[in-house]
């Protein structure tokens, strides 16, 4: 018994440090990819080229480019592999890294100067994330696709997905039309109702693959069903973000959603999976103040670039 045990908390042990190491290794190439495409995108400028925010497409002729583009596509696939292992609590505010992780690459390699500002940010984010994966839940209550597909019909996750349907709804055809281009949080609000349904999907799917759904006939049919699903929320997901940094300074729109989306997809992941649910209230209460502590870096990171950006703009005039 006490052998069966001690297997069982190794496995978990192991699943956990798996998913961790992926959920960092995919903010680290998410944060390097944005390095690299922009400085494929700088070169084009330089060559005389039209600039992409104008509508040129020479950027599509770097090598450079198409390289950020496979390590962004590396970040993605870890992350989504990251979800079968750990819980979604934890990977998504980990995704705060990424942007860690281009503040620093930025003043190595693009001359961009990280002042104090940017330092905090940084600081602050480390020390969320430490907080954040001391606390967090260090497994899910489903382990396996088969679970899962019973809890899919329990009638809270039923509710809340009820719920996100009639607010997307209610948001798309009442205050789309009247505050769409005047409100922030109208087109983000869509963005990350939908997504937080987009992201426990993903970790559903990403559950199928490790356990290679073959067993049961129904089972596949879920599968394929959650997989379509998952696809049209990203495609809604990056319909609505769009439309919001067209709008909005991307400074702002960047720790807004983070905030709203992350916070989202807790609260589903914590009704889908039960993630919350044997924690202590010490590790609740700390996975609070660590999600605090990363918003606040979120922040300060894009007060950082907005900075910059002003900077970079006078130069430029």
């Amino acid at each position: 018994m006490a052998n069966n045990y001690m297997a069982k908390q190794n496995s978990e042990y192991i699943s956990y440090i798996i998913g961790l190491s992926l959920a960092i290794s995919s903010s680290v190439f998410i944060g390097i990819s944005f390095i690299v495409k922009k400085k494929a995108l700088k070169r084009v400028v330089l060559e005389g080229n039209l600039r992409a925010s104008s509508g040129g497409y020479s950027y599509l002729k770097e090598r450079l480019w198409w390289l950020g583009l496979l390590t962004m596509g590396i970040g993605e696939g870890a992350n989504l592999l990251a979800y079968a292992f750990v819980p979604a609590a934890l990977v998504t505010p980990l995704g705060a890294l990424s942007i860690l992780v281009t503040a620093v690459l930025s003043s190595k390699f693009l001359g961009e100067t990280l002042h104090f500002v940017g330092k905090v940010g940084c600081v602050l984010c480390v020390i969320g994330s430490i907080i954040l994966i001391v606390h967090s839940p260090k497994s899910d209550n489903i382990k396996t696709f088969s679970e899962l597909v019973v809890r899919l019909g329990d009638t809270l996750f039923l509710s809340y997905v009820f719920s996100i349907i009639i607010l997307f709804m209610v948001v798309k055809y009442s205050l789309v039309p009247k505050y769409g281009k005047t409100n922030i949080t109208v087109y983000l609000i869509i963005c990350s109702a939908i997504g937080s349904l987009s992201v426990v999907f993903c970790k559903a799917i990403s559950l199928g693959i490790r356990d290679g759904i073959n067993s049961h006939e129904s089972d596949m049919f879920i599968f394929w069903l959650i997989f379509i699903v998952a696809i049209a929320g990203i495609i809604i997901q990056i319909n609505y973000l769009n439309k919001s940094l067209d709008i909005f300074n991307s400074n702002i729109v960047t720790p807004v959603y983070y905030v709203m989306f992350t916070t989202l997809v807790i609260v589903a992941s914590g009704i889908l999976f039960d993630e919350w649910i044997y924690m202590q209230i010490g590790d609740i209460i700390g996975c609070a103040i660590g999600f605090i502590i990363l918003i606040s870096a979120v922040f300060t990171l894009n007060l950082y670039k907005a900075s910059h950006n002003i900077r970079y703009k006078n130069n430029i005039t």
